[in-house]
């Protein structure tokens, strides 16, 4: 067994950014930009009024001004504004020749019409330049950086790359992980459950851990016990960026999965971690020609799964989403309860956080009650793992213990 440490260094050498790509705008959410974005255009790229009114000359005195048109968002002025004149406006239109104000329409002291037209009456106190108004290129000019190299994109980010006229962009594309949970026993929910059988919990864990990673996560379903089947499944798995593959590692008989593997030409990089739960945790690299394919073992129960995904999986994926390594986040808390620790391997335990209690500076936190690596009910009521080093010892309330947040 090789340790903690070992294992996020051997998975930090092995894990590799993602080739850029273009992606439509609809799929770009998240993903990481492999280029600066410059602006073709300015914006807005036309003086433009940002409110219902009307627009003026600001020096003109007249209190009685004739309208000559009016200009709703899409379409253009036709007229010059003199003074004496102005031009019914509205918000997102072009601002016409001539003006440098809008009135807004509830500042009008009167609207009169006549058999020649309308005019309106403006307040004697006027209004000041520049007053409803938007200039072009206010908000950046073309030639202009407006999204640098390297950001996450979010939504209001595309709407800044559709408005430049942007239908594409350079990323970091979203990790594709396939999901095989594999044995005998396994059927999926919904189905009936024979003697001996148990629903497949480990699979729908994954996917929607690997959706809230922003990964695109890929169903293979149930692999049996059977090297034929597993190898046609694994196959398709190794076309992905990650496989996690979740049973059948342990030292069992019909623990298959590591042995397909190397059938298939992945290269083992480690085989069982100390720690636990998650100790059969394997580990391997499958290069194809242009890219690499990261692929986990896991072990069979729900618990181990899930702590192997948050030490070891989650890592990789930042760094095929591009950025970088960035191990589990471990912070100080109060342990409010008594909890003992026996054995040589460190071990990470459903605990819960409460942020909203604080002693010695610290969040407290309570260590659940847990019955081992394949008792998932005690994970629901979980927001963190404490962090037990290994030996022989036991923690008493008050004692200052590290945890790793979950999520």
């Amino acid at each position: 067994m090789i340790s903690v440490n070992q294992a996020w260094e051997f998975v930090k050498n092995g894990a590799l950014p993602l080739h850029s790509r273009r992606v439509p705008l609809s799929e770009a959410l998240g993903l990481r930009l492999r280029e600066s974005v410059v602006s073709p255009i300015d914006s807005p790229p036309f003086d433009k009024a940002i409110l219902d009114g009307y627009a003026v000359i600001a020096s003109d005195e007249s209190t009685e001004l004739t309208v000559l048109e009016q200009v709703i968002a899409g379409g253009v002025p036709h007229h010059t504004v003199e003074p004496g004149t102005t031009i019914n406006v509205m918000t997102g239109a072009p601002l016409p020749d001539g003006a440098d104000a809008v009135i807004k329409i509830e500042d009008l002291v009167d609207e009169i019409e006549t058999k020649d037209g309308t005019t309106v009456q403006v307040p004697e106190s006027g209004v000041a330049v520049g007053t409803g108004i938007m200039p072009r290129g206010s908000a950046f000019c073309q030639g202009q950086a407006v999204l640098d190299f390297g950001r996450y994109l979010s939504p209001i980010d595309l709407a800044l790359l559709a408005e430049i006229g942007r239908a594409e962009v350079t990323v970091t594309p979203r990790p594709k992980v396939a999901v095989l949970a594999t044995g005998n026993e396994l059927v999926e929910a919904g189905q009936p459950v024979g003697p001996g059988q148990i629903c497949n919990s480990n699979g729908p864990m994954l996917m929607a851990m690997l959706n809230a990673c922003g990964a695109e996560a890929i169903d293979l379903g149930i692999g049996r016990d059977d090297p034929v089947e597993l190898m046609k499944l694994m196959e398709q798995g190794l076309q992905a960026d990650i496989l996690l593959a979740t049973g059948g590692v342990s030292a069992g008989v019909m623990d298959l999965v590591p042995g397909v593997l190397q059938g298939l030409g992945v290269k083992q990089v480690f085989h069982k971690i100390k720690m636990k739960p998650g100790k059969p945790l394997w580990f391997g690299e499958y290069d194809h020609q242009d890219r690499r394919t990261l692929v986990y073992g896991m072990p069979g129960n729900p618990v181990s799964t899930l702590v192997s995904f948050e030490l070891f999986v989650k890592p990789a994926l930042y760094v095929q989403k591009g950025g970088e390594f960035s191990l589990p986040s471990i912070q100080k808390a109060v342990l409010t309860n008594s909890i003992g620790h026996r054995g040589p391997r460190p071990s990470y335990y459903p605990s819960r956080v409460d942020y909203g209690q604080r002693e010695n500076g610290f969040p407290t936190v309570e260590a659940l009650p847990w019955r081992g690596s394949a008792d998932l009910a005690a994970l629901t009521n979980a927001n963190a793992f404490m962090v037990q080093p290994a030996g022989d010892y036991l923690y008493e309330p008050g004692t200052e213990v590290e945890v790793i947040s979950l999520g």
